[in-house]
Protein backbone atom coordinates (compact mmCIF):
# COMPACT_ATOMS: atom_id res chain seq x y z
CA UNK A 1 0.00 0.00 0.00
CA UNK A 2 2.85 2.65 0.65
CA UNK A 3 4.52 2.18 -2.45
CA UNK A 4 1.29 2.89 -4.29
CA UNK A 5 0.96 5.60 -2.36
CA UNK A 6 4.34 6.72 -2.92
CA UNK A 7 3.11 6.05 -6.94
CA UNK A 8 0.54 8.45 -6.30
CA UNK A 9 2.48 11.31 -4.26
CA UNK A 10 5.18 11.58 -7.16
CA UNK A 11 2.88 11.99 -9.54
CA UNK A 12 0.97 14.50 -7.64
CA UNK A 13 4.69 16.05 -7.26
CA UNK A 14 5.17 16.16 -10.70
CA UNK A 15 2.24 17.39 -12.11
CA UNK A 16 1.69 19.97 -9.62
CA UNK A 17 -2.01 19.09 -9.91
CA UNK A 18 -4.66 19.25 -6.80
CA UNK A 19 -5.44 15.76 -6.84
CA UNK A 20 -4.48 12.31 -8.13
CA UNK A 21 -6.30 9.05 -7.57
CA UNK A 22 -6.66 5.55 -8.07
CA UNK A 23 -10.17 3.92 -8.36
CA UNK A 24 -10.10 -0.15 -9.12
CA UNK A 25 -13.17 -2.31 -9.75
CA UNK A 26 -13.41 -3.70 -6.69
CA UNK A 27 -16.49 -2.73 -5.90
CA UNK A 28 -20.27 -4.87 -7.11
CA UNK A 29 -21.88 -1.96 -5.12
CA UNK A 30 -20.07 0.95 -6.88
CA UNK A 31 -17.90 0.95 -9.83
CA UNK A 32 -14.57 2.17 -9.59
CA UNK A 33 -14.52 3.44 -6.52
CA UNK A 34 -10.91 5.46 -4.99
CA UNK A 35 -9.27 3.25 -3.17
CA UNK A 36 -6.07 5.84 -3.35
CA UNK A 37 -5.21 9.23 -3.72
CA UNK A 38 -2.81 11.56 -3.01
CA UNK A 39 -4.11 15.50 -2.33
CA UNK A 40 -2.48 19.04 -2.40
CA UNK A 41 -3.19 21.34 0.96
CA UNK A 42 -6.72 22.30 1.47
CA UNK A 43 -8.05 19.36 -1.66
CA UNK A 44 -11.15 17.55 -0.65
CA UNK A 45 -10.62 13.56 -0.28
CA UNK A 46 -12.59 11.46 -2.42
CA UNK A 47 -12.10 8.36 -0.84
CA UNK A 48 -15.58 8.32 0.61
CA UNK A 49 -17.76 9.77 -2.40
CA UNK A 50 -20.36 7.47 -3.88
CA UNK A 51 -22.89 9.86 -5.72
CA UNK A 52 -21.35 9.74 -9.16
CA UNK A 53 -22.13 6.61 -11.22
CA UNK A 54 -18.89 5.64 -13.37
CA UNK A 55 -20.61 3.63 -15.25
CA UNK A 56 -22.32 6.39 -17.44
CA UNK A 57 -19.67 8.58 -17.28
CA UNK A 58 -18.80 10.00 -21.28
CA UNK A 59 -14.75 9.44 -19.84
CA UNK A 60 -15.29 6.10 -18.60
CA UNK A 61 -16.66 4.96 -21.83
CA UNK A 62 -13.59 7.14 -24.09
CA UNK A 63 -11.41 4.84 -21.74
CA UNK A 64 -13.36 1.52 -22.30
CA UNK A 65 -11.26 2.60 -25.99
CA UNK A 66 -7.72 2.11 -24.06
CA UNK A 67 -7.48 5.51 -24.45
CA UNK A 68 -5.73 8.25 -22.36
CA UNK A 69 -8.38 11.32 -21.96
CA UNK A 70 -6.66 14.64 -21.57
CA UNK A 71 -8.98 17.80 -20.75
CA UNK A 72 -7.51 21.23 -20.22
CA UNK A 73 -11.34 22.67 -19.89
CA UNK A 74 -13.38 19.66 -18.26
CA UNK A 75 -16.55 22.06 -18.51
CA UNK A 76 -15.64 22.47 -22.38
CA UNK A 77 -14.96 18.88 -22.98
CA UNK A 78 -18.91 17.63 -22.74
CA UNK A 79 -22.67 19.05 -22.56
CA UNK A 80 -23.69 15.65 -20.48
CA UNK A 81 -25.42 16.93 -16.93
CA UNK A 82 -24.07 13.59 -14.85
CA UNK A 83 -20.63 14.78 -16.49
CA UNK A 84 -21.10 18.58 -15.34
CA UNK A 85 -22.44 17.00 -11.67
CA UNK A 86 -20.08 15.39 -11.42
CA UNK A 87 -17.75 18.23 -12.10
CA UNK A 88 -19.52 20.04 -9.04
CA UNK A 89 -19.03 16.54 -6.74
CA UNK A 90 -15.33 16.49 -6.96
CA UNK A 91 -14.91 20.03 -5.77
CA UNK A 92 -14.97 22.25 -9.03
CA UNK A 93 -13.36 19.85 -11.25
CA UNK A 94 -11.74 21.61 -14.04
CA UNK A 95 -9.25 19.82 -15.94
CA UNK A 96 -8.29 16.19 -15.99
CA UNK A 97 -5.49 13.53 -17.12
CA UNK A 98 -7.30 10.14 -17.03
CA UNK A 99 -5.14 7.14 -17.44
CA UNK A 100 -6.95 3.52 -17.98
CA UNK A 101 -5.09 0.30 -16.55
CA UNK A 102 -6.43 -3.33 -18.22
CA UNK A 103 -6.27 -6.11 -17.22
CA UNK A 104 -6.89 -9.87 -19.26
CA UNK A 105 -8.90 -7.32 -21.68
CA UNK A 106 -10.46 -5.39 -19.09
CA UNK A 107 -10.88 -1.97 -17.40
CA UNK A 108 -8.88 -3.12 -13.97
CA UNK A 109 -7.79 0.47 -12.61
CA UNK A 110 -8.27 4.52 -13.16
CA UNK A 111 -5.71 6.59 -12.34
CA UNK A 112 -6.62 10.71 -12.72
CA UNK A 113 -4.90 13.39 -12.53
CA UNK A 114 -7.49 16.82 -11.26
CA UNK A 115 -6.99 20.34 -11.20
CA UNK A 116 -9.65 22.00 -9.02
CA UNK A 117 -10.62 25.92 -9.70
CA UNK A 118 -9.80 26.48 -13.70
CA UNK A 119 -8.72 25.30 -16.75
CA UNK A 120 -5.24 24.57 -17.26
CA UNK A 121 -2.82 23.17 -20.23
CA UNK A 122 -1.42 19.20 -19.30
CA UNK A 123 1.83 19.19 -21.21
CA UNK A 124 3.23 16.20 -22.73
CA UNK A 125 5.29 15.61 -20.05
CA UNK A 126 2.37 15.31 -17.42
CA UNK A 127 0.56 13.21 -19.76
CA UNK A 128 3.45 10.66 -20.19
CA UNK A 129 4.50 10.73 -16.14
CA UNK A 130 0.20 9.54 -15.66
CA UNK A 131 0.63 6.73 -17.84
CA UNK A 132 4.21 5.86 -16.57
CA UNK A 133 2.85 5.84 -13.06
CA UNK A 134 -0.06 3.88 -14.08
CA UNK A 135 2.73 1.15 -15.44
CA UNK A 136 3.90 1.39 -12.13
CA UNK A 137 0.87 0.77 -10.18
CA UNK A 138 0.16 -2.49 -12.87
CA UNK A 139 3.18 -3.88 -11.36
CA UNK A 140 2.19 -3.32 -7.82
CA UNK A 141 -1.65 -4.51 -8.29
Amino acid sequence: MEAIEAVLQRLLTETGASRVTLRRDVSRDYAFPVTHEALAAGVPSLLSERTVDLRTQPVVLELQRRKQVVQDDCRAAYDDPTFRRMLDAYGGLAAQIVTPLFRDGRLFAIVSVHQLGGPRGWSDEETAAARRAVEELGGLL
